[in-house]
């Protein structure tokens, strides 16, 4: 499977994690963020930078995760109410930390709160199996500037 994350270029030549909490991660579970498309990748980062640095210099990195390797799902029939409300992580955190603690997969499967049927992905960077997902390459990127237009 082939999965993608934009990031400023100087950061595309390997999967690395802040440590900063997510929608499914807690502060200091480290976790890599990707998309199932590049355009799901485009429209997280305008959702999430505001429009603020999207002239920047940036790449899509194309992430291979291999077949074989085990990935968890969380299902729209588990998420709680209103999950897909940026006021609302609170809600989803706790989902992502306990696959996170459980260890049993080092991708997790989520749904995008941006587009109906799109899925994110998660990637535990601790996870023993982590070393089996790689970077199978990288594009440049610009954002459209039709995309946050004043």
């Amino acid at each position: 499977m082939e999965i993608y994350r934009i990031c400023l270029a100087k950061y595309a030549g390997e999967l690395v994690a802040s440590g900063n909490p997510g929608r499914w991660n807690l502060r200091g579970q480290l976790v890599v963020y990707a998309a199932g498309s590049r355009a799901l990748a485009c429209l997280e980062n305008v959702v999430h930078r505001s429009g603020e640095g999207l002239n920047s210099h940036f790449r899509v990195i194309r992430i291979d995760v291999p077949d074989a390797l085990a990935t968890e799902e969380l299902t729209l029939a588990q998420m709680p109410p209103e999950w897909q409300l940026p006021r609302h992580y609170a809600r989803c955190q706790p989902l992502g930390a306990a696959w996170y603690q459980r260890q049993t997969a080092a991708v997790l499967r989520v749904p995008s709160s941006i587009i109906a049927h799109e899925y994110n992905y998660v990637l535990n960077t601790r996870h023993l199996d982590f070393g089996q997902i790689r970077i199978a390459g990288w594009e440049d990127f610009a954002f459209d500037p039709r995309i946050k237009e004043e």
